[in-house]
C-alpha cells in the first residue's frame, strides 16, 4: 500500500507498507508537476502514480529514501513518457 502525505510546499512523505515498510521523502516542484502530469493532477496523485511505476520495477527497499521526483528518469529513461501516459488514462 502506498500512502502519500503532503508535508508543505514541494515536500511529500511516502510510506510503503507492503512487506518491509519504508518511508521516503520526495520533492516535487510545481513546474515538474505540470510538466510530468499536467495541470489537472495533484502532487499527491502524481507522487503516488510515480511510486506505482517504481514498484513495478524494483522493491520498495531499493527506492531512494530522499529524492526529487524527476530523478526517476535518470534511472528509468522511460519514466517521463510512461507517467504522462498513465496520467492521461486516469
Amino acid at each position: 500500500m502506498i500512502e502519500v502525505r503532503h508535508l508543505s510546499g514541494d515536500q511529500y512523505e511516502v510510506r510503503i507498507s507492503d512487506g518491509t515498510a519504508t518511508t521516503h521523502q520526495v520533492t516535487l516542484k510545481e513546474a515538474d508537476r505540470v510538466r510530468l502530469g499536467g495541470a489537472e493532477i495533484s502532487g499527491d496523485e502524481l507522487v503516488a502514480e510515480s511510486f506505482r511505476f517504481l514498484l513495478e520495477r524494483e522493491p520498495n527497499t531499493s527506492i531512494l529514501k530522499k529524492f526529487d521526483l524527476p530523478v526517476i528518469g535518470t534511472y528509468f529513461p522511460e519514466y517521463e513518457r510512461d507517467i504522462r501516459k498513465r496520467v492521461a488514462q486516469r
